[in-house]
């Protein structure tokens, strides 16, 4: 095993794989930047190193000056996280060229499981099915055009090396297909620095499930079961749950087998997840990509299966055999987790940064906070606006649901909105209860804006009901004063009691 790591990430990844390492008896080291020196995981962790000012192109993402401080603090291995370095084949081979070693999968598999027509075409030869579409990058308009008949309508424009819901369009007819056809372009070169996009056909009504799996450096390999991550907002992940409410063990064994066989095409030796795209009219699922790291989500698997994948994924680093097998695996009641970021949910999630005031984290019975937060801290504004993950668990859904309301309604951070409150709404939104919905959930059954405005219209309605109630009661209190003796008057308890009962509606 390893004598010391360093983790090149921040925030509630960063503790999360520090608490990992401690556990298994290794000394941790952070890096940090210049804006997160009073950051959690830097609190945590044994060493912690500054690499440079808040912008991540200078920090997190400087993969020398992160071997650098590895070669300083004289660390085994360095663990990525998610986002920044963690799926850069570079980087990887550069530890490798360090003699540090690299916690994830080989270069290799990052490299062609990176790329989405790479990774099609790796996956094809292994019969696992793909959405019909491309197995090549566009090449020009012309190209566009050709394609769109042969796919028809709608279709989807993707970046090959996309991501995190970026450089993707739906189209829906000719009429806006080259005005796409540019714009996915121009996305896909500034996010991604590569301007390569293809095509497949839309899914309907499609729901997002991915599977995990986890491999070592001796050949095996497991799937520790699925994931249900079609609550998104532009096309990005806010709230999973594990298992799927519309995956049975038929289904399960299927994609698991799709799964595997997706890696094995690359010889995957560490923690990763493929994704499918699933029709919610016939069930049928096509491989999407696979993520060559930890994801976020990866707790709810954690919470229903009892495997530490985090720790699995270091031993693997460490050439050592995986601790379960295949039949080991079972999946145990039901968890669900809320992304719960610095966002204002009745703004189109609009980010907002700014100074934790107060914080009152939910406990009790299967409740787990992944946090990289702290009361007094200061989110800033240049990373990703999550600060923590709620995980909850139940011995079945309706149950991990009902636990989830009561711990959203514990859960307080003051001095910045988040989106707590927009997982309470969900939690208690009909199709979401009954497991009758897909990617396009908060579109189409769950419009924020519609929220905003019934709001205030509430608050005039209850003030309104108020004082019609006050002034009832002051006409009836006249009226009894002017016939009996000894007056009377408002009862303020009365009143107050009124107030408070029309509150609650």
């Amino acid at each position: 095993m390893f004598n010391k790591v360093l983790i090149a990430n921040r925030g509630e990844i960063a503790v999360r794989v520090v608490r990992a390492c401690k556990e298994l008896g290794i000394a941790t080291v952070a890096v940090y930047s210049e804006v997160d020196r009073a950051s959690l995981h830097v609190r945590v962790a044994d060493e912690a190193y500054c690499i440079g000012p808040a912008p991540s192109s200078q920090s997190y993402l400087m993969a020398e000056k992160i071997i650098e401080v590895a070669r300083k603090a004289k660390v085994d291995a360095i663990h990525p996280g998610y986002g920044f370095l963690s799926e850069n084949a570079e980087f990887a081979e550069l530890c490798v060229e360090n003699d540090i070693v690299f916690i994830g999968p080989n270069p290799r598999a990052i490299r062609i499981m990176g790329n989405k027509t790479t990774s099609r075409v790796a996956v094809a030869e292994m019969n696992v099915p793909l959405v019909p579409g491309m197995k090549e990058n566009l090449l020009n308009a012309e190209h566009c055009l050709e394609w769109s008949e042969k796919i028809g309508y709608p279709l989807m424009l993707k970046a090959a090396a996309g991501g995190g819901g970026k450089g993707m369009r739906k189209i829906d007819s000719p009429d806006g297909l080259l005005d796409a056809f540019r714009a996915t372009k121009s996305e896909a070169i500034k996010s991604f620095n590569d301007d390569a996009i293809y095509m497949e056909r839309y899914v309907d009504r499609p729901r997002h499930i991915e599977i995990q799996v986890l491999g070592d450096k001796h050949g095996n390999m497991i799937h520790v079961g699925e994931r249900e991550c079609s609550i998104q907002r532009r096309h990005q992940k806010v709230i999973e749950e594990a298992p799927s409410p519309i995956v049975d063990e038929e289904m399960r064994q299927r994609m698991g087998a799709a799964a595997l066989s997706a890696a094995r095409s690359v010889n995957y030796d560490s923690a990763g997840t493929v994704e499918f795209i699933v029709s919610g009219e016939s069930k049928e699922f096509f491989f999407l990509e696979m993520n060559t790291r930890l994801q976020v989500e990866h707790p709810i698997t954690e919470m229903v299966t009892g495997i530490d994948l985090c720790k699995e994924m270091i031993r693997s680093a460490a050439g050592q055999e995986l601790t379960i097998k295949q039949e080991d695996v079972q999946m145990r009641g039901h968890a669900i987790e809320c992304r719960i970021s610095a966002e204002d949910p009745d703004n189109d999630f609009l980010p907002t940064p700014g100074k934790i005031a107060g914080l009152r984290v939910p406990g009790g019975p299967g409740i787990r906070d992944e946090s990289g937060v702290y009361e007094g801290f200061e989110v800033p504004i240049h990373y990703d606006p999550l600060i923590s993950k709620l995980v909850v668990w139940g011995r079945d859904r309706d149950n991990a649901i009902s636990r989830c309301r009561r711990a959203l309604s514990e859960y307080i951070v003051k001095g910045i909105k988040t989106t707590i409150p927009f997982h309470a709404r969900v939690m208690l939104n009909e199709h979401f209860i009954s497991g009758d919905f897909d990617t396009s959930f908060i579109d189409t059954h769950f419009k924020m804006e519609d929220a905003a405005h019934k709001r205030p219209d509430e608050k005039v309605a209850i003030i309104g009901a108020v004082i019609k109630a006050f002034r009832r009661d002051k006409e009836n209190s006249q009226r009894i004063t002017s016939t009996t003796e000894g007056g009377g008057g408002v009862n303020p308890w009365k009143l107050s009691g009124r107030i408070r009962s029309l509150s609650n509606r």
